[in-house]
């Protein structure tokens, strides 16, 4: 899939869930749809994305619910 794609969505994603006032449940809610709602092709190369550019064009909020719950977003052998 397209990055910039993958990377339109995410943000989109942590559009919704950035107005929460609990930021920890908003870290939960973004790497909960992205473990619940994208394919883990989507998800591994968001992940070496990550890794690869720091997430550079990811909005912050993405970035760190990706930091802080790589392991549920990354896909299984």
């Amino acid at each position: 899939m397209d990055m910039h794609n993958l990377i339109h969505m995410a943000n989109q994603i942590g559009s919704f869930y950035e107005a929460m006032p609990d930021q920890e449940e908003a870290l939960l809610g973004i790497s909960g749809h992205l473990h619940n709602f994208w394919e883990p092709r989507m998800r591994k190369q968001l992940l070496e994305y990550v890794d690869a550019e720091a997430g550079k064009e990811l909005k912050p909020i993405v970035l760190s619910a990706i930091r802080a719950h790589r392991n549920q977003l990354s896909p299984r052998p």
